[in-house]
Parts: structure tokens; C-alpha cells; sequence
């Protein structure tokens, strides 16, 4: 049973609609010889195929309508449709009219208006192909005269080659319909999945930035108080060394408190540097934090290399995935970085035991995690950080053992205007 639903993208109906005259065009071609040739029936060749060749020239021009770049609309699939039901009019006027037995082929726009279209121009086309219908009752040509017999059998025939086209080609359409539906309706459900997640990441992030403010004042009174600590100590070497390391531990915290601070606001105003110079600095400023990593690295891509203004939001990411790889196997990591003109992609491969198939499914959109600390939390800002840029990260098994890390991100976000 058909069921509304809602009307389908105009530019859509219009190219099913330009296959199904590609078909409709074929089989009037073929009915026609079938009957002059096969059965011996004269009929009005001239009318026929001059119907036909309209046929052509409309597909013809909505195949070169659907390649330019103004958007297509319901009333113009609605127009369409009109002319497919007058040129089968046309056909049937010249062919017996209302006892024709293919004159049930005016109810398939009439389908193909109320599975896609909207209520309004369902009914509209309804009635359109109604009218049709009455009218070849009054007007039409009759068909040649045949004996009884002959005529009942070729009725009957008509008939079933008319069930066969028309159940095929219901299928066919309710099928790719059905199909753009089930597409919208994962579409829909993915949106609804990103926006959940961003709103949590939102608040994480509104909580963080909370947290920055309020640790500012604490560390600086912790450095002061190492500090006074330190001089007033200085006769023990061992407990001046430890309150200076304490020192410099939260000298260390207040900067990248600071860092953080500075680095969510710049973003675009950040000088434009070649892709590749970022790319390496990222890693060796992340080296620096992991020194003991054996690391594997492979930057290239086209040169010269595409200028960027230096994201925080991607570079945040990547050091994300880099931390995964190394706490996973740190005597292995690589990294391969190569660019194109339209893209670039950022491979991280580890020889740690991989993923499980449910982190896989998971990764990015659920707070989960493989570590029994964690809380999936990496994943999740990662994941929404390269998205929020257009671009896509995903995890997969190593051939060999390990998993690869790969982030795709396309240089029109990063690129310098």
C-alpha cells in the first residue's frame, strides 16, 4: 500500500523521470512494429512516431535542463508529467482510444505524482489523467477490424503485456523512491547524532574554559609559594630542588592554561605558513612531550605546498591521535602526511593490540573508550573537531596487527584567503 511521504528533491524525480521515458520511448517503438509487422494491423505510422520523436526531444532537453545549475521545482516535474500523459494520449487516440488495453499505462504518473510529489500536485495530476481518459471514450481512432476471436485474444494479450510493464515499472520506481527514503532517514539520524554530540562537546568545552579561568589564580599562588619555599630553604640542596621542579611544574600548567586561551581565539588570525612546515611542527612539538617514541614520519604532497592559516582545532586533533598511537605501542608509530589539491589526509599507524569492532562502530560519536581510564572523551573532541572542518576521521584494524588512525580534512578549511 502506497503511503505519503515526503515530496522526494525535484532534481531527483526529474532524472527517474528521464529514464522512465528512455523506457516508455522503447517500448512505443517496439508496440508499433510489433503490431504493423508482427500482426499485420495498419496503423497511423505518421501521427505515432511523430509522437515519438516529441518524446525524444523532451528527454532530450530535460536530460541537457538537469546538467544546468538552476534548481528544479515540483511544478516543473508536474509539467512533465502532463506532457508524458498527452503524448500517451496521443498513442492511445491513434490505437482504439479507451479499448486499448494499455490504456491503463495513464495511472502510472498518476503513482509516480502521489509517491513523490506533493499532495496538491498528486491530485492535480489525478485529475488530469481522469480527464484524459473520459475524453478517449468520445474521441479516438478505432483500431482495424479483425474477427472476433482474433480481437478478444489480442485483447487479452494487451492485457498481460500491459500488467507485466506496469507492475515492472511501479517496482522500479517505488523501489528507488523507497530507497531515497530510507538514505533521508539515515541522514536525518546522523544529524540528529552530530548535534547531540556537539552539544556535549560545547558544554565541555564551556566547562573547560570555566576551568582554565579558576586554575589561573591557584597555580600562580602554588609558583609563589614554591618559590618563597625555595629561597627559604636553599641550605637543604634536596628540598630546594624538589620545590623548584614544583615551581616550574606549575609555571608549566599556568602556560598551557595560557596557551589554551590564546589558541582558541586565533584560529583564523593566524599567519599563513606552508602545510608541510605545520605539519612538521606539529609533530616535533608533540615529540617533544613524548621523547622517548620511536617515530616513522612521512610529510609530502604537491609542491609547493598549499599555504594554510594554522588551525588549533585540527592540530589538537592529530596530537590526539598521536598520543592514541603512542600509548598503544610506543616502540612503533608512524605518521604519513600527503596533501593533493583538493585534500589532506593524515594516516597514524600503531602496532599496539587494535581496536575492538565496538570501539570501531562507536568512535567519535559515543563517549567510549578502550582504556580503563579513559573515558572516550579524546575520541569524541577529535572526531567532532575534524567534522566541524568538513573533513572525516575514522580507526580501523592494521593489516599485521595495530590500527590506523586517518583524518581527511579539505584544504578550502584550512587554506589561506
Amino acid at each position: 500500500m502506497l503511503t505519503r511521504q515526503p515530496p522526494a528533491p525535484a532534481a531527483t524525480l526529474l532524472r527517474r523521470l528521464a529514464w522512465l521515458r528512455n523506457l516508455a520511448i522503447a517500448g512505443q517503438l517496439l508496440a508499433i512494429g510489433v503490431v504493423t509487422l508482427g500482426l499485420d494491423m495498419p496503423l497511423p505510422l505518421s501521427p505515432m512516431l511523430g509522437i515519438v520523436g516529441l518524446l525524444i526531444v523532451l528527454n532530450g532537453l530535460t536530460w541537457w535542463r538537469l546538467k544546468q545549475p538552476w534548481p528544479a521545482s515540483q511544478p516543473e516535474v508536474f509539467t512533465q508529467l502532463a506532457a508524458d500523459t498527452v503524448a500517451l494520449a496521443g498513442q492511445l487516440f491513434f490505437s482504439g482510444g479507451y479499448a486499448n488495453p494499455f490504456v491503463s499505462l495513464l495511472l502510472l504518473p498518476v503513482i509516480l505524482a502521489a509517491t513523490a510529489l506533493s499532495a496538491g500536485y498528486a491530485w492535480l495530476t489525478a485529475l488530469f489523467s481522469g480527464t484524459v481518459y473520459s475524453l478517449l471514450i468520445f474521441w479516438h481512432v478505432p483500431l482495424p477490424a479483425v474477427a472476433e476471436l482474433d480481437a478478444f485474444n489480442l485483447h487479452l494479450l494487451g492485457m498481460w503485456l500491459n500488467f507485466l510493464i506496469s507492475a515492472g515499472l511501479v517496482a522500479w520506481f517505488v523501489v528507488q523512491v523507497a530507497g531515497s527514503l530510507r538514505r533521508r532517514e539515515q541522514e536525518l539520524a546522523a544529524a540528529r547524532e552530530r548535534t547531540v554530540r556537539d552539544a556535549g562537546v560545547f558544554a565541555l568545552g564551556m566547562q573547560a574554559a570555566g576551568a582554565a579561568h579558576e586554575l589561573s589564580t591557584p597555580l600562580a599562588t602554588m609558583t609563589v609559594l614554591a618559590q618563597e619555599l625555595q629561597a627559604g630553604h636553599a641550605q637543604d640542596r634536596d628540598l630546594a630542588e624538589d620545590l623548584g621542579l614544583l615551581a616550574a611544574q606549575a609555571e608549566r600548567c599556568k602556560a598551557l592554561l595560557t596557551r589554551l586561551t590564546v589558541s582558541a581565539g586565533a584560529g583564523r588570525e593566524a599567519a599563513p605558513v606552508p602545510l608541510d612546515e605545520w605539519l612538521g611542527e606539529t609533530i616535533e612539538h608533540w615529540q617533544l612531550m613524548r621523547p622517548t617514541i620511536v617515530l616513522a614520519r612521512r610529510i609530502g604532497g604537491s609542491l609547493p605546498a598549499p599555504l594554510i592559516r594554522p588551525d588549533p582545532v585540527l592540530a589538537q586533533a592529530l596530537v590526539s591521535f598521536y598520543n592514541n598511537a603512542a600509548d598503544a605501542s610506543p616502540e612503533d608509530v608512524a605518521i604519513e602526511a600527503e596533501w593533493d589539491a583538493r585534500q589532506l589526509r593524515v594516516r597514524v599507524l600503531d602496532r599496539g593490540p587494535g581496536i575492538s569492532p565496538e570501539l570501531a562502530e562507536v568512535a567519535g560519536r559515543k563517549r567510549y573508550s578502550s582504556k580503563g581510564e579513559g573515558r572516550g572523551i579524546g575520541l569524541l573532541l577529535t572526531h567532532a573537531g575534524v567534522e566541524h572542518l568538513g573533513g572525516e576521521a575514522s580507526l580501523a584494524l592494521r593489516e599485521g596487527g595495530g590500527s590506523i588512525a586517518s583524518v581527511t580534512v579539505p584544504l578550502a578549511a584550512l587554506e589561506a584567503r
